[in-house]
Parts: structure tokens; sequence; C-alpha cells
């Protein structure tokens, strides 16, 4: 297939181009400038323009771009940056495939489990009701900017996202170094559940969507075990071979982190429930696994 792809310089996205490159796909790439290869369509996200003559024939647009959630601290500037740069990002490339002659048949969204709020030890799936708070009102927003697709017939997909389990980025790749020096441990009570996902895992499922035609609409991309952080600071230090004695106060949290302090002392115990009821099996389901596979 020809498939364009948005933030193919991120995490997600680089290890998704590497991976369909080697499975014999074209790869289109949306950059933020004019393009300067034949693999390259220039786009604006926050001006809504998208090039589109450089996507004609792609049978597929997934869509990863934004602004980093945990770069940065939570300014109410930084915030607007974080809603904008999704927001307004989907709605552009939305419009753009919704007027094409040809439109692709998928238009696979990388949102977030954000989208829940706040769950407590509830455990949710796809059919569970938006919660409160900034991440799950720009999840709402987010995913309501992929309208215009879905109005022109496009299959679109909501690939929520978990944590994803890398020491090549993302927010756990910004623990592996803390916990390598026997310097991690618990953040606040340690209580609130964390759904995390392999990073493998979240590729093969990124993959597993674009092929299986049915599904269309939320599909959360988490491991099938949700772990508490108490429980996946211990797995850790187990995988690791360190101690966690250390924890982050929630004070020291909030005055670190901002408003961002709020989500990451929040519990989301998210299930794939549609990814399993479509028989997708991982590769790395406990987070023992996941943490062991991203040191490999």
């Amino acid at each position: 297939m020809r498939i364009a792809v948005t933030g193919s310089t991120g995490l997600i996205g680089s290890a998704l181009t590497r991976s369909l490159r080697a499975e014999g796909h074209e790869v289109v790439r949306l950059v933020r400038r004019p393009a300067a290869a034949a693999d390259e369509v220039e786009w604006a996200p926050k001006r809504q323009y998208v090039d589109t003559a450089g996507l004609a024939g792609c049978e597929a647009v997934v869509h990863l771009a934004g602004a980093g959630v945990g770069d940065r601290r939570w300014t109410e500037s930084y915030k607007r940056e974080i809603r904008d740069s999704r927001v307004l990002g989907t709605t552009g490339l939305a419009k753009a495939l919704a007027g094409l002659d040809e439109p692709p048949r998928t238009f696979l969204v990388g949102t977030a489990v954000g989208y829940y709020g706040d769950t407590g030890d509830n455990a949710v799936d796809e059919s569970a009701p938006p919660g409160t708070g900034f991440l799950a009102d720009v999840c709402q927003e987010w995913e309501a900017a992929a309208a215009p697709a879905q109005e022109a017939g496009i299959r679109t997909v909501f690939g929520r996202t978990g944590l994803v389990v890398s020491r090549k980025g993302g927010a756990w790749g910004r623990l592996f170094p803390l916990f390598k020096l026997g310097l991690g441990g618990r953040m606040g009570n340690g209580r609130q559940y964390w759904s995390a996902i392999a990073l493998h895992d979240h590729i093969a499922a990124l993959r597993f969507l674009l092929e299986e035609s049915e599904l269309s609409g939320p599909v959360n991309l988490t491991g099938p075990e949700p772990v508490t952080n108490r429980e996946a600071t211990a797995a850790m230090g187990r995988v690791l071979h360190r101690p966690t004695v250390f924890t982050a106060p929630s004070p020291l949290l909030k005055v670190a982190l901002g408003d961002f302090a709020t989500d990451v002392l929040g519990s989301q115990r998210v299930l794939p429930r549609r990814l399993l009821d479509a028989n997708f099996t991982f590769a790395f389901p406990t987070i023992d696994d996941a943490i062991s596979a991203a040191l490999r």
C-alpha cells in the first residue's frame, strides 16, 4: 500500500514507518516545511494546509502528530499548544482527505486513553463515556475534528493510546535512566492505574488496524493487563535489578509538572476490548514482558 504518515519523526511514527517499509509498503511523510524528497508532503497543521497532490494514490493515512503531552511543564500557553496541535491538525487533514477525488480507504488517528479521564479502580473499555479534565476535553475535540473524513465515507479509526513502554522516547523513556541509576520509585501513593503497552505491540496493533477493514471508531491501544504505578515500579526494579526506594511526593510533582501532575497522579484502568475481540495477539502482554522488550 501507499500510506501517508504524520508525526513520522516521533517515537511511534518512526517505528511505524520502519515497520511498513520493511514489509514493502510505500510511506510518504507529512513534513512542516516544503517537501525536499520524493517521500515528503508539505503540510501546516495550524494553518490547516495540506499539499493534497502528494496524497494521491494513498490507501491509508496515519495521523500521529501532536505536541508532546509530557515534554514540558503544563502552563496555560503549552496547554493551548497541546490542544491546537491536535484539533487544528486533525481538522485540516480530515477536510483535505474528504476533498480528494479518490480519498483513502482508511484514516487512522492516534488519540489517547486520556479520553476516559480518571477511572479510579474501575476498568473501562471503548464503550465507556468520556471523562472530565483537560486531556479528556482535548481528546473529545480531537476525535470530533475527524468528522469531515467520516462524513465522506472514509473508514476512520481512533487509536486511543496508553503509555508506550520504550527506552527510546516518550514518558517511559525518561523513566529508564532514573531506574537504571537506582533512583526510580513510585509516584504519589502509587495506587493509580497505568495502562501501558510495549512499543512492539503498539506498532503491531496499528498495522492490524490498517488491515482490519471491519474495525472503525475507537480502539484502545493498551496492554491487556493494566497495573498500578506501585506494580509498574516493582516491575522496573525486578527487570533492571535495581532498588526502587525513592518516592516522588504529590506536592513535588505538582510543582515540577504543573497541571500535568493531575494526570500523572490520576488513575486510568483501560482495557483493549475491541483488539481482543478481533483476536489481536499481544507479544508482550505483561508489564515485565513490556519492560524486557524495551531493553532488547
